[in-house]
């Protein structure tokens, strides 16, 4: 049957491919030919338009697409006090790929008083009948890939004294975002993924990061910041592998951070990536105790092509060989636009692949 509260049976991680008209005013903006406002107005009506297509192929969890950000992380992490985005050497390295050079850089106290991004939320939820959702990075996102070289040490000279004031600049921004009337927010990591890549642990250790110790400080920031939160607001976190230009960064199953993530991270539910061999079996959902929910990310966002409804059926009967089928849903594996770039593919297979999420969910679990 089909639930009642987030995460849904159809569900998806968040992000939109950008329309031609939000790219075009974003060029503009750049260039000094329209104004923030005008910039505003157009961000407005697009988003408007995806609200309305989304609702119109059966989604309950509704997002903004993302559509006023570059990155899906930088943006919000931009938006702290404490912090400011430079330029760096080189950008993130993807698997054939490079993203622009640029990284955020802890130069003062971290807070969050009044987030820029719960102004994005309010607009998204007075502009559906659904359930609004808001996507922000976890706070693992703002050390993972620059760690200690992108902390001012006159701000911090201790990382204990870094991880306290991140998790609580946290708290600060979902208290925020709750008052604004979210009931429904998703935490995105990469993290804990990469914690599964041997190449990524060992990038841990060269820096100087201990990375069987790195998970559990993640987890304890996590936590720290969802401390006390009321019991009506719904947390998941989406475990990604790295999403840029349809590339990634990561592989590995997620035996090694299993138990960890389902039960030592207090969130309420879990977006996993299964849609290649790259992420390992379903052995790792036996891990998933009762009350929480795993999100099965079958369907790919990262090429065009439509997946077979019976191949995935399969595949959920597999998972469901590890945790009871009442526990699972089903989502594309990512967004479609981690950056404003976005995948390879066209909007109109990203909407086709969204229909086939929610048709699947209803031949599987029922209307």
């Amino acid at each position: 049957m089909q639930r009642d509260v987030a995460p849904f049976r159809a569900d998806h991680v968040g992000s939109l491919l950008r329309s031609a008209a939000l790219k075009d005013a974003r060029v503009k903006r750049a260039a000094g030919r329209i104004t923030a406002t005008e910039l505003e107005a157009v961000e407005d009506a697009e988003i408007r338009t995806i609200i309305s297509k989304q609702e119109a192929i059966g989604l309950r969890g509704i997002t903004d697409g993302e559509f006023r950000r570059a990155y899906w992380h930088f943006d919000f992490l931009g938006g702290l006090e404490g912090v400011e985005m430079v330029e760096v050497g080189q950008g993130i390295q993807f698997a054939g790929l490079q993203s622009k050079a640029e990284a955020p850089f802890v130069n003062g106290k971290l807070g969050s008083r009044h987030h820029p991004q719960i102004a994005h939320f309010a607009f998204l939820k007075a502009n559906t009948k659904r359930t609004p959702k808001m996507t922000v990075p976890s706070p693992s996102m703002l050390h993972y890939r620059g760690g200690r070289k992108m902390i001012d040490r006159s701000a911090y000279p201790t990382m204990e004294e870094f991880y306290s004031d991140l998790g609580r600049a946290y708290k600060q921004a979902i208290d925020g975002f709750y008052a604004a009337g979210c009931r429904y927010l998703q935490l995105d990591d990469c993290s804990f993924a990469y914690l599964c890549d041997p190449a990524q642990r060992r990038m841990l250790s060269e820096r100087g990061d201990d990375p069987d110790r790195q998970g559990e400080i993640y987890a304890g920031m996590i936590n720290a910041a969802l401390e006390g939160r009321p019991k009506d607001l719904v947390v998941t976190t989406h475990v990604c592998r790295g999403n840029f230009r349809s590339t990634f960064i990561a592989s590995g199953g997620y035996e090694p951070i299993a138990d960890l993530l389902f039960n030592k991270v207090d969130v309420d539910g879990y977006f996993l990536e299964w849609d290649t061999d790259r992420a390992g079996g379903f052995e790792p959902l036996r891990f998933l105790p009762k009350g929480k929910t795993a999100v099965l990310g079958l369907i790919t966002s990262k090429t065009g092509a439509l997946e077979d409804k019976g191949l995935v059926k399969r595949r959920i009967e597999e998972a469901a060989k590890y945790a009871p089928l009442e526990q699972l849903c089903l989502s594309p594996q990512c967004g479609f636009a981690s950056t404003e770039e976005g995948n390879v593919l066209t909007e109109e297979e990203q909407w086709a692949k969204l229909r086939l999420t929610v048709e699947l969910a209803e031949e599987v679990w029922g209307p």
